[in-house]
């Protein structure tokens, strides 16, 4: 049983990555910061806005594609980005 669990979290790790890492290449394109600090600010987001890190990367990877990131997201990416640039979390 445990095994099969095991591997159906690693089905799921795996299905979820490709949007974290795009999500992640907006985010340092975005604001200037290196793969680390953009999974920083991507659970970041997702603790404050209460929401799992792939949803947050799924919206994040839709704006990229043009569909507006929802304002609470727009709020809490603003506020981690500025955590960020003063050196707090």
């Amino acid at each position: 049983m445990e095994l099969l669990r095991e591997r159906e979290q690693l089905r799921q790790a795996m299905q979820e990555q490709p949007v974290i890492d795009m999500a992640c290449g907006v985010l340092m394109a975005g604001f200037a910061c290196d793969p680390r600090e953009a999974k920083s600010l991507l659970a970041a987001v997702a603790g404050r806005a209460d929401a799992s890190v792939r949803k947050v990367a799924e919206a994040v990877a839709s704006a990229a594609r043009g569909k507006p990131l929802p304002e609470r997201l727009q709020e809490h990416l603003v506020t981690a980005a500025r955590a960020r640039q003063t050196g707090r979390t």
